[in-house]
């Protein structure tokens, strides 16, 4: 199934800080769930319900992905805390076995919106330690967020390309 969403749309300017970059998914993502709770609220179809849950999915997925492949090993580097980035990962697997569960389900299953529900709360709760505990401390320790958001903004397109997911503009980013 083919999502749009922007996520391999890259800040004004062509520059990308990490943590930059990460915030941005962090605000687009807390948008979608209050979507979603709108939707449910509503009443709304199935069909709208499929799409929104699978566009927050992939917007997860690509996500955790290059916060599991590049930002994270980034910080374990820099960092004397491995317990932040520990429980992170751990979170991480938590929000990849709900995306799990939520593709193999449909909007009118039993559980669907309460999956949607406890994903959103882990995902702020996952958010939260992250702009909290963990961004401060690797601002104060010099993490180049310049080069890692370069690298992390390019395997974001290439896990969009590769997920086909479609890349579209949306006003809020404009």
């Amino acid at each position: 199934m083919t999502t749009k969403t922007s996520s391999a749309v890259p800040p004004a300017g062509g520059k990308t800080d990490a943590i930059e970059l990460l915030l941005a998914d962090h605000r687009k993502v807390e948008k979608l769930f209050k979507d979603y709770d709108k939707l449910v609220e509503n009443e709304g179809t199935y069909n709208e319900k499929e799409a929104l849950a699978a566009t927050i999915c992939a917007e997860l997925t690509v996500h955790t992905q290059i916060e599991e492949e590049i930002f994270y090993p980034a910080a374990r580097d820099i960092l004397d805390e491995e317990d932040l980035v520990d429980e992170a990962v751990v979170e991480h697997a938590s929000a990849k076995d709900l995306i799990a569960q939520l593709d193999d389900m449909s909007p009118d299953d039993d559980l669907y919106d309460a999956k949607v529900k406890v994903l959103g709360e882990l995902i702020e709760h996952h958010v939260e330690e992250e702009e909290d505990e963990m961004f401060p401390k690797l601002k104060k320790a010099r993490l180049d967020t310049a080069t890692l958001g370069a690298t992390m903004a390019e395997r974001k397109a290439q896990l969009v390309d590769e997920l086909d997911i479609a890349a579209e503009e949306t006003a809020d980013r404009e």
